[in-house]
């Protein structure tokens, strides 16, 4: 996999980049949901470069401080109401225009895929699923219900999905914490799919 195609640099030149500017723990699980992004494209016929790419990408803007994102809120006339929320929803709804300055990423699938993969949406492409099922089943994952989401992916995307945002709704209410309302729309839309798995 080059890249080249997509961004403004090839594969390796943007691994150098992102290794400057976030940590190693953060580059090497970047690096597996390249990989498990890679895995689910060829098992549902989708492009493993376009996979690949939006997989490495997800989290590139994650260690930003809270300010930049704040700042691109402004700069690009984002729902202001965004500024309410924190990191988990930025890095991906709002980290996608920061790659999309760095790297000239011109790609609409792509950008869709770095934007929805923590929130999800009520109608995700193949692409916007397989970066949001990847980020959550990447081997370095380790937590309880990660092996039935891993056999579920290797099903359904849409199962997969309606699973893990389940599952993350849980864990959130479980915590106290507020749930974003893209993410309530991820589980309506896809809940019906729960019946598979």
């Amino acid at each position: 996999m080059s890249y080249a195609d997509y961004i403004s640099c090839d594969r390796d030149s943007l691994i150098k980049k992102m290794g400057q500017q976030m940590s190693q723990k953060r580059l090497a699980h970047c690096l597996r949901v390249e990989a498990a992004a890679i895995d689910l494209a060829i098992r549902f016929g989708q492009d493993p470069e376009r996979a690949g790419l939006a997989g490495l990408l997800h989290d590139y803007a994650k260690e930003l401080p809270d300010q930049e994102f704040l700042t691109l809120i402004d700069r690009y006339g984002l729902d202001p109401d965004w500024k309410h929320w924190g990191n988990n929803v930025w890095h991906g709804l709002v980290g996608a225009y920061r790659v999309k300055e760095d790297l000239d990423l011109q790609d609409r699938a792509i950008f869709r895929a770095i934007q929805f993969h923590t929130v999800g949406s009520a109608d995700m492409s193949d692409l916007d699923m397989i970066v949001y099922v990847a980020d959550y089943i990447e081997d370095g994952r380790d937590f309880p219900g990660v092996d039935k989401a891993r056999a579920i992916a290797k099903l359904s995307l849409a199962a997969a999905v309606a699973y893990e945002t389940a599952h993350t709704i849980a864990f959130l209410v479980q915590k106290g914490q507020p749930i974003f309302p893209q993410t309530l729309e991820t589980y309506n839309a896809y809940c019906p799919y729960l019946k598979e798995v």
